[in-house]
């Protein structure tokens, strides 16, 4: 498919735009879509760390009713990093930055785990046996409370049972551990 613009070069990019539910598309090649507007990024290309700055970006606490104000820049009492030097970097200078900038992360955390706030990895096998087991019992003890809370009591006495024996089995383990 050809440029609609250029008619020259093949069409690389596709844009589709909705406005007031009337649907317009566009069919562009590079060199058209950046004459136009449609796209604009520096000439070495976009890199890893325009994304990741990218997505540090999101501040909404610089704007109150639409007016700009002045605001102190938060910086942490250990290491001296600001925030806009941690987006710019992309790594926080020490592990007191977390603490003094935990208010404006979980935003950024959101977008970088599709809407989680809290990283769960895997567990080794190795050396994981009690740590399945406790987040198996944290999976039932959810499962436990959404099941009361939709009166499924006989379903719920069930689960109950499960996180009893394993309960059970952590205990013995622990117990087995300190002797």
């Amino acid at each position: 498919m050809e440029c609609e613009e250029c008619h020259e070069r093949p069409a690389t990019l596709h844009f589709t735009q909705v406005i007031n539910g009337k649907k317009t598309e566009i069919r562009v090649c590079e060199v058209c879509a950046k004459e136009k507007g449609y796209i604009n990024y520096p000439e070495e290309g976009y890199s890893l760390h325009n994304l990741l700055t990218g997505l540090f970006n999101f501040d909404t606490s610089k704007m109150e009713n639409h007016t700009f104000q002045q605001v102190k820049e938060l910086q942490c009492t250990q290491c001296g990093m600001t925030f806009s030097k941690f987006k710019q970097v992309g790594k926080f200078g020490c592990a007191h930055c977390y603490e003094t900038f935990s208010e404006k992360l979980d935003p950024i955390f959101r977008r970088v785990h599709a809407g989680n706030t809290k990283h769960s990895g895997k567990i080794p096998k190795r050396a994981g046996d009690d740590l399945q087991m406790k987040r198996r019992l944290q999976n039932f003890k959810e499962e436990l409370q959404h099941l009361i809370e939709k009166e499924a009591f006989e379903e719920a006495a069930e689960v109950r049972d499960k996180i009893k024996a394993l309960e059970k089995r952590l205990n013995h383990l622990e117990e087995g551990d300190n002797a």
